[in-house]
């Protein structure tokens, strides 16, 4: 009998980290039904020649909670490989919701992820109220990939301690009690896990930590013997690593331990946001030591990190590193083919290079690195940051940046990294067995960021360029090893009975192309994109998403639930 799609030729790399085989790959409905050598036929056939076949990546840690209202594909991660997404991290989250608490959840939100409140607001019908009946919306939402999500301690706070979730009291038995009822009927419903966000970058609006920051460790111990009983969920943390302690490596050491303990004693996997910076320039070795120690005696604590520099972008399309200039403001305001214009203009052009001098120091401009089309490796070389590339042309930063606009038509970048600073930290910590590939972000920090595109970038410098890790262990990493600790099932590995979400890849042609600013938000809100070159096809349970980057129009996402 004919398979519905037969996958030939390939080098069949399974997620399990099993040395790759030549072979094909049968799927029948949206299972995959044989794998290795396939003697029938199919209706449809993609020559996999040269190609790697993978499963489809699995990302852990996104802010796609509105945006797959308006966005069904999941772009910019569609375009990466990833077939899979779970929302909900860093405590921000929709649900649980009343009614008049909805604008403060999207403010919340755009304070902490910058997705705009606006769009947000006009994006999603807020046809729910508990958490259960959010995951229903979501059902409901035509997807490109498949969803699951957790329940955010901002939220679960709001609702049961309405403007007290905000206060540095420790919460009350009876709030607690309240709290641990709506993560119950949570991961009742199917949510992933339970995410918190103590770090103090992440605030509202009127500049306070958000709810869940000061809570005590009885209160989040409570909440994860919720998915302790239920023998199901993850713990997601963005943790507090130091920030404002005296003695930051003691207050370190002091968060990872409690980690640990909430793992062991609730039986549940832990995640939280780790990244190297030269503030504390060991902090992530510490870090990981904890964890050793701490998975030793029974936790089950995975630090996730990228795959490479957490950057902010500047460019001519959005914002640049000169906007506190008046010239810099006004030219802010026009659109891009204007600014160029502009630019183009000697006189105007003047005012803004006297205005842009001297408006960002050395250590700054001798770290912030060119992308084009002809440079987008990310590699922190310091002879590509700003600064060397206007030494070279023997004029200042801020006319190198002008001169580049120009001749790229306005699409160069400077990239920022202010996290992963370090690219040997980078590999330390991906080389560590305990860290779990996240922090990509996809969906949020819409204008400053763009880390959607962090599978590609992991096989193509670390897998295919640098060689530090096996193509077999690159893929092992971007998906059954997300998987599992999600406990996302039958997704993550090619294997007969699995769900055939399936990446073919032409790695010596993977490469990323550079981001684009776009406005197709809600409301005309703005954001970055980035595509890529060299994902031959994509499929979601059984159907041809994506094919040499284009999607398909066919939307096979469902619903992941625990």
């Amino acid at each position: 009998m004919a398979h519905d799609l037969l996958i030939r030729n390939g080098l069949i790399i399974d997620g399990t980290g099993a040395q790759g085989t030549a072979g094909d790959l049968a799927v029948d409905g949206d299972r995959i039904t044989e794998v290795g050598v396939v003697e029938d036929g199919a209706r449809r056939e993609i020559d996999a020649e040269g190609c790697l076949v993978t499963p489809g990546f699995v990302d852990i840690h996104t802010h796609l909670d509105a945006q797959l209202a308006w966005d069904p594909i999941g772009s910019s991660s569609c375009w990466h490989g990833v077939t899979s997404v779970v929302l909900g991290n860093c405590g921000v989250t929709f649900a649980p919701c009343k009614e008049a608490d909805r604008e403060q959840l999207a403010k919340m939100m755009e304070s902490v992820e910058d997705i705009p409140a606006d769009s947000i607001m006009s994006g999603l019908a807020w046809d729910w109220t508990s958490y259960g009946e959010y995951l229903e919306a979501v059902g409901r939402w035509p997807k490109g990939v498949n969803v699951g999500g957790m329940v955010g301690h901002c939220a679960v706070r709001v609702h049961a301690m309405g403007e007290r979730s905000l206060s540095e009291e420790p919460a009350t038995a009876a709030d607690i009690d309240a709290m641990c009822a709506l993560v119950d009927e949570a991961i009742g419903a199917g949510a992933l896990g339970f995410s918190t966000s103590r770090t103090l970058l992440h605030r509202v609006p009127d500049g306070r930590p958000v709810p869940g920051t000061w809570a005590t460790g009885d209160e989040l111990t409570a909440i994860a013997a919720v998915m302790g009983r239920r023998g199901r969920g993850v713990f997601e943390a963005a943790a507090r690593l130091g920030e404002g302690a005296t003695d930051a490596y003691a207050a370190i050491r002091t968060e990872v331990e409690m980690m640990a303990e909430i793992s062991v004693a609730s039986g549940r996997p832990l995640t939280f946001g780790l990244a190297h910076t030269f503030l504390l320039d060991d902090l992530y070795r510490r870090v990981l030591e904890h964890v050793d120690q701490g998975n030793a005696h029974g936790a089950n604590v995975r630090p996730q990190t990228t795959a490479r520099g957490i950057g902010i972008l500047f460019g001519l399309s959005h914002r640049t590193p000169f906007d506190s200039a008046a010239s810099w403001k006004r030219l802010g305001k026009l659109s891009l083919l204007e600014k160029l214009a502009v630019l183009r203009d000697p006189t105007s052009r003047k005012q803004l290079i006297e205005d842009g001098v001297g408006l960002q120091g050395d250590a700054f401009l001798g770290s912030t690195y060119v992308l084009d089309d002809d440079s987008l490796d990310y590699a922190h070389d310091p002879e590509n940051s700003i600064a060397a590339v206007a030494a070279r042309r023997g004029v200042s930063a801020v006319e190198a940046f002008i001169e580049l606009s120009l001749e790229t038509e306005g699409r160069v970048l400077l990239n920022y990294p202010f996290l992963n600073q370090r690219l040997d930290a980078v590999e330390e910590m991906l080389s560590d067995p305990n860290v779990v590939m996240g922090l990509a972000d996809a969906g949020a920090h819409v204008g400053q960021i763009m880390d959607a595109s962090q599978p590609t970038y992991m096989l193509v410098n670390w897998v295919r360029d640098q060689g530090v890790f096996s193509i077999e262990e690159g893929v092992r990493r971007l998906t059954s090893d997300t998987a599992e600790l999600f406990g996302i099932t039958d997704r993550g590995v090619l294997r007969p009975g699995g769900f055939a979400d399936i990446n073919v890849i032409d790695l010596d042609a993977l490469a990323l192309k550079l981001p684009e600013y776009v406005y197709d938000f809600p409301g005309g809100a703005g954001r970055y994109v980035q595509g890529s070159s060299g994902y031959r096809a994509t499929l979601v349970n059984g159907r041809v998403s994506l094919e040499n980057g284009r999607h398909t129009g066919d939307l096979a996402g469902t619903m992941l639930r625990s």
